[in-house]
């Protein structure tokens, strides 16, 4: 469920067992990862992973393996959105073959009808939300409600609120937002899962946007359209399909769809300036 400077807390029947890992994962380089499935040898309550199955996803940063759904979290006021952090976020979850989902919270603040829209019509499942009022929180509790689940987005969005929310006896520590700066810092350390109805809900120090010059989280241009669901309807009609990069209109499918607004132009340029983030990358970096 978490692991503490090299020792696994393990879950099997009912029970937590305190782990350290074979040598042999340390030499292959693959240590256990929260979310993993493993097999352990126990003697007491103490006891060794001896295997690690095969996992469907991994993530560097957080570490955390086997994540369901991603829930990506921008407050409606006190931080506005940052919508380009939320479609690189999008975009990471569907290169990993996690499910986005949206969470607008806040929305005692302000009205999110524009910014859902966005996403609704990209085939991404959007939730509105308020902790403070529970407005919506019920619908969120059903979609978090099985499988693995994690939260992510800017600091400051009320990631650890809905925790709180949902599972108030963790009682954990959330900070006031700066009025300087206008947003707030997550003080969580380690990654940790917790039992939530039929599921889990990750809770991940630091997950509020992704850096594609750290390794494990590089995207080549090759694969970045397809992490833009809604871009999938039109590419195969791009003049220059499949190499076409969507970003010069010269015969391009998904830029006429833009104009004919059937592909929402926010999520469009987000998906250039991605484009010019990553298209240095080469398969031998």
């Amino acid at each position: 469920m978490h692991s503490i400077s090299g020792f696994y807390y393990v879950e099997a029947a009912g029970f937590v067992y305190e782990c350290k890992a074979k040598g042999a994962f340390r030499k292959d380089k693959n240590a256990p990862l929260v979310g993993d499935r493993v097999l352990i040898e126990t003697d007491g309550d103490k006891g060794f992973i001896i295997k690690i199955e095969p996992r469907k996803n991994f993530l560097v940063r957080p570490p955390i393996a086997n994540l369901d759904k991603l829930f990506i979290v921008a407050s409606a006021d006190r931080p506005k959105p940052n919508l380009y952090v939320v479609d690189k976020l999008t975009a990471f979850a569907a290169y990993h073959k996690i499910a986005p989902v949206i969470v607008f919270s806040k929305t005692d603040l302000a009205d999110i009808s524009s910014f859902a829209d966005i996403y609704r019509r990209a085939g991404i499942p959007v939730f509105s939300c308020s902790s403070v009022s529970g407005d919506g929180m019920d619908r969120l509790s059903d979609a978090i409600a099985a499988g693995i689940n994690a939260f992510a987005g800017n600091s400051g969005v009320g990631k650890s609120s809905l925790l709180n929310y949902f599972l108030p006896e963790l009682l954990l520590e959330t900070n006031e937002i700066s009025d300087k700066l206008g947003r707030g810092k997550h003080t969580t350390r380690s990654v940790k899962l917790y039992r939530y109805r039929e599921g889990c809900i990750a809770d991940t120090p630091g997950f509020s946007s992704i850096d594609f010059e750290e390794n494990g989280e590089r995207i080549l241009k090759e694969d970045l359209a397809a992490c833009f669901p809604e871009f999938e309807a039109f590419a195969s009609d791009c003049r220059f399909f499949p190499s076409c990069s969507h970003t010069v209109d010269k015969g391009c499918a998904v830029i006429n769809a833009v104009q004919h607004g059937m592909i929402s132009p926010q999520r469009h340029q987000s998906y250039c300036r991605m484009y010019e983030e990553v298209k240095g990358f080469k398969h031998w970096n």
